[in-house]
């Protein structure tokens, strides 16, 4: 019986049999002492549960990354993490779309002095990667937040405490992404997630009750799916109970034949919403049916720029980093800004903003005297609404570089159009998604054209994505277009939405309505025009390529 359980088990999952990826925690000392080269293919996958993933160098270097539940981390810990970053990090400091900090050019030899400095103001790795409960996005401005229907930090709290280093739940198909937000603009991005709980009332007894709508099934990537809402309103206390009910689902019912259809969206599909939801209700008893929705919409515009609190007289600012990277002595900066002029916290979204708190209208102006505020506080750009992933400069998975085409595009628009802002963009390295492409106004996937003088770095553009009440992944056009053409391409897209869209319509709005057939003419009109006239328009690729 067992041989034939190993035959339908992908290699993975015949790796996580042998040994359990937490069990390295206590391995890290003998692989530290011994090197790189003494650890084997296999417990290089189970790292990950320690939150290391192997850089395509696959020399010894490591991506690393850090928890950070709902993005809130004390100065404290910004401290510890921006001496890690210059000390074992190459000063780099990488914001991600999970609220996590991560590094590169980590090595396993440095690991036993990085997990104590971590452990020392309350911080974890474990588990930001693996096949397990990663870290729970959410809203970073709980607490202050006046679009929030109430303060989610306990319940966000309470539910890692539980999941984190759980062997009952360290071990699931692939890995598990859990929102918890009660923002009414879906600052969570509920969507998005395997498990998500957005901000609902209801009235029982009589009684008005604050609670929580549930959503399954979410997660980009391959086959790109919205999380479905179940018919079920859950109090603040239910909230840990239904998680833990959802986790168990997919530990045990969840594929493990094929890794790439491994995720919970595709249990989600095959059953159908009912059925799930008939099985999650036998594990945690009855529980309310829907209440009212309380999500208004998407917004991401409160993350950037000065705004005031729902206490009165505060303030928090949202700074952009653009290309959610900044040097590990920024981040100590802001530490120290947020120990003088807030109350010691720094908050991270998951659009790569990073916001000071708690700031009193009479200080504002001092805080224009730092270098790292006056670089970062808004100003019109396209960096505002720019998002991508780390890309081939160190992922193993990305086929084409991120960031220094993203920045050559931001550069190329924020010459033009600034006065047409927001239009948002992300870009990700390769179908994974993790720069979210398919939720963008307009979005790049990296892929490669073949020339005659070799590989080229392309994308494939989608275009019309949405989150909030009108939901909605974007759509692919035909084609591949190679990098040296997408400022250009963009330029276009823009000049052709303003000339189609009615009064204030939205970019997602506008292709609802028009379809994407003038996108897609336009498309092809930027790929005849040949590379000659491509590269005489595109100065900015130059300069960052």
């Amino acid at each position: 019986m067992d041989n034939i359980l190993e035959k339908k088990l992908n290699k993975v999952e015949l790796i996580k049999l042998r040994k359990d990826g937490l069990e390295l925690i206590k391995e890290i000392n003998q692989y530290a002492s011994q090197g790189y080269n003494s650890i084997s293919k296999e417990e290089i996958e189970l790292l990950k549960w320690l939150g290391l993933y192997e850089q395509n160098s696959k020399d010894g270097h490591f991506l690393f990354r850090v928890r950070i539940p709902s993005g809130i981390m004390t100065s404290e810990q910004a401290r510890v993490l921006a001496q890690i970053s210059k000390e074992y990090g190459r000063n780099q400091v990488e914001l991600t779309t999970r609220q996590c900090i991560q590094f590169h050019w980590v090595r396993v030899e440095n690991m036993p002095k990085i997990l104590e400095q971590l452990d020392s103001v309350g911080l974890s790795s474990f588990e930001a990667c693996g096949d397990c409960p990663r870290n729970i996005t959410g809203n970073p401005l709980a607490g202050i937040d006046h679009h929030e229907l109430f303060d989610t930090r306990k319940i966000v709290d309470e539910v890692e405490k539980y999941f984190i280093l759980n062997k009952e739940f360290s071990n699931l198909p692939r890995k598990f992404k859990i929102s918890i937000s009660a923002n009414m603009y879906n600052s969570g991005y509920a969507e998005l997630n395997d498990l998500a709980f957005t901000p609902a009332i209801k009235h029982l007894a009589d009684k008005k009750v604050i609670g929580f709508h549930v959503w399954v099934g979410g997660g980009l990537s391959h086959s790109p799916k919205l999380a479905k809402r179940l018919n079920l309103f859950v109090t603040p206390k239910n909230v840990l109970k239904v998680a833990k009910g959802v986790c168990t689902i997919f530990r045990d019912y969840g594929y493990r034949t094929y890794r790439s259809k491994a995720r919970l969206k595709y249990l989600v599909e095959d059953w159908g919403i009912e059925r799930f939801e008939k099985v999650l209700i036998n594990l945690i008893g009855e529980t309310p049916k829907l209440g009212e929705d309380k999500i208004l919409g998407y917004d991401l515009k409160t993350f950037t720029g000065i705004y005031p609190q729902k206490q009165s007289g505060l303030y928090y600012l949202g700074l952009t980093i653009p290309n959610g990277r900044m040097a590990s002595s920024e981040l100590k900066k802001l530490a120290s800004i947020a120990d003088r002029f807030g109350n010691s916290t720094i908050r991270l979204t998951i659009s790569k903003d990073v916001l000071i708190t708690h700031v009193r209208k009479n200080m504002l102006n001092d805080l224009f005297e730092h270098d790292v505020i006056e670089r970062y506080l808004e100003r019109a750009s396209f960096n505002n609404y720019a998002v991508n992933c780390t890309g081939k400069e160190f992922c193993s998975k990305a086929i084409v570089r991120t960031k220094p085409w993203m920045q050559a595009i931001t550069r190329h628009l924020d010459g033009q159009f600034l006065d047409k802002l927001p239009i948002r963009l992300h870009m990700s390295g390769c179908p994974s998604s993790c720069g979210q492409t398919q939720i963008a106004d307009i979005g790049l996937q990296g892929t490669v054209i073949k020339t005659e003088n070799g590989p080229r770095e392309a994308f494939e553009i989608f275009i019309g994505g949405n989150l909030g009440q009108e939901a909605s992944l974007a759509q692919r056009l035909e084609g591949r277009i190679p990098g040296e053409f997408t400022p250009l391409l963009i330029e276009k897209f823009i000049n052709l939405y303003f000339s189609l869209r009615n009064n204030s319509e939205s970019f997602y709005q506008c292709i609802k309505r028009v379809g994407t057939t003038p996108f897609q003419n336009k498309q092809n009109e930027v790929l005849a025009l040949g590379n000659t006239q491509i590269s005489s328009k595109n100065d900015e690729i130059n300069k960052v390529i």
